[in-house]
């Protein structure tokens, strides 16, 4: 496929007009000004389009779109203790994968390819990514409070089966993590473990850190003053690569901690915006050099999968936040989106428009009246773009959505399906 005289966003070079892109099988051949030599068995007009990177949505529980509007105006506490876990304690395979159908429709629609998810029923992800077409760094999420290890709970051997069945499947598309919950949902014993298989496995771990106030200020008192970042840095988890959700409430000393062991903090503004939970130190955490990434949560808590809305606010909130208009600027809350997502799943040919990279792409419409008039393109792209403008949404090289049309996913039947599924559950509470 060749896109044709059209403009393209990418991480590194910005914005350039009129070039070529080629795509050959899952990759991006060739990118340039100047129209490439061969065949191609199509050609995508660039008239009024701007290509970019897919985006990686790098924190979310996808199958909670079953969840959507279900818990609202509640704190934290009473949301999950209230509402979230019992709902979930009648979840099943069955209705993951509604949810999950559910959830990739919406990222797709919103260019969005790849995401880390932390959730249960796992093997139904696996099976919705198969059929959907988009990527996924899965983690089982892992929790325990009798005080036992990781080896003594059923998480240790779905997460094992997991690895074995399917890590690197459907062409290296579903990754599996590790997974710690959070500091507070787990023990010592337990996250010593967790970390010592993922090292021995060698693959990444994905955890909650210092969300809230309460979470990050009760840690320092069970553990002598350690912050959650100090806890996991001294029990072995930030020894892998490790994706740190929210990290709302960490110290300028966790955040160098973070940096030091390379991991990747994912921001979430909306969720943490809804659930009050505070603001992230991003100016410090960009100072450091660390890896950011975005991620949107859950919809339970957001309540949409539309990465855009987490674009904007991310170059927007952070500067209200700390009084200094010009942190976070637009090129880098493109990256968070696209390259500090992909990095933070260990996808390092993913993220960017590039030769050799996975094709991985999303195209938008700029013939609307709010990209108009163009002083600078990649400011429009950040405050002024919206996740509709999307029209065309593809991953390693396959056309997974189209001008309203999508090819991998009959969405009437997944709209459906979630529904029945959700209705299934509140009868059932």
């Amino acid at each position: 496929m060749l896109f044709e005289k059209i403009g393209v966003y990418d991480p590194v070079f910005g914005y350039l007009t009129d070039q070529y892109v080629a795509v050959d099988g899952t990759r991006i051949t060739y990118v340039g000004p100047q129209r490439p030599a061969g065949d191609f068995d199509r050609v995508y007009s660039g008239k009024d389009r701007l290509l970019m990177p897919a985006l990686t949505n790098a924190h979310s529980h996808t199958a909670m779109t079953l969840m959507r509007g279900y818990g609202e105006n509640m704190a934290l506490d009473d949301w999950l203790n209230k509402r979230i876990f019992p709902f979930e304690d009648h979840l099943n395979a069955q209705r993951v994968y509604h949810g999950s159908m559910l959830a990739f429709a919406e990222m797709i629609r919103f260019g969005t390819v790849s995401v880390s998810d932390m959730y249960f029923f796992a093997d139904a992800t696996a099976r919705a990514v198969e059929e959907s077409g988009v990527k996924c760094s899965m983690s089982i999420g892992v929790t325990d409070f009798q005080g036992r290890g990781f080896y003594e709970i059923p998480a240790y051997e779905k997460t094992m089966a997991l690895i074995r069945d399917y890590h690197g499947a459907f062409d290296g598309r579903f990754l599996v993590d590790f997974c710690v919950h959070g500091e507070y949902t787990s023990n010592e014993k337990l996250v010593t473990q967790v970390a010592e298989c993922a090292q021995r496995e060698d693959l990444g771990v994905q955890i909650h850190l210092s969300e809230t106030r309460k979470e990050h200020e009760e840690c320092k008192q069970r553990h002598h003053g350690e912050t959650p970042t100090e806890y996991f840095a001294r029990t072995g988890i930030l020894d892998s690569r490790v994706t740190a959700a929210h990290c709302t409430w960490a110290e300028e000393k966790d955040i160098e901690i973070l940096k030091e062991h390379r991991a990747t903090a994912v921001c979430c503004p909306v969720s943490n915006i809804k659930l009050a939970g505070g603001f992230t130190n991003v100016p410090y955490m960009l100072k450091a050099g660390l890896n950011i990434a975005l991620g949107t949560d859950s919809v339970a808590s957001n309540n949409n999968l539309n990465l855009f809305e987490e674009i904007k606010l991310y170059a927007t909130l952070y500067k209200a936040s700390s009084g200094d208009p010009t942190v976070v600027t637009p090129a880098q809350a493109l990256f968070a989106a696209t390259v500090g997502g992909a990095r933070a799943q260990g996808r390092a040919d993913c993220g960017r428009v590039a030769e050799g990279y996975r094709a991985d792409l999303t195209v938008l419409d700029t013939d609307v009246p709010y990209m108009h008039p163009v002083h600078d393109m990649v400011n429009n792209l950040v405050y002024s773009a919206q996740g509709s403008d999307v029209v065309l949404t593809m991953a390693d090289g396959k056309v997974l959505y189209e001008n309203g049309e999508y090819k991998t996913i009959d969405i009437e039947r997944a709209q459906f399906e979630a529904q029945k599924s959700t209705d299934a559950i509140l009868a059932e509470l």
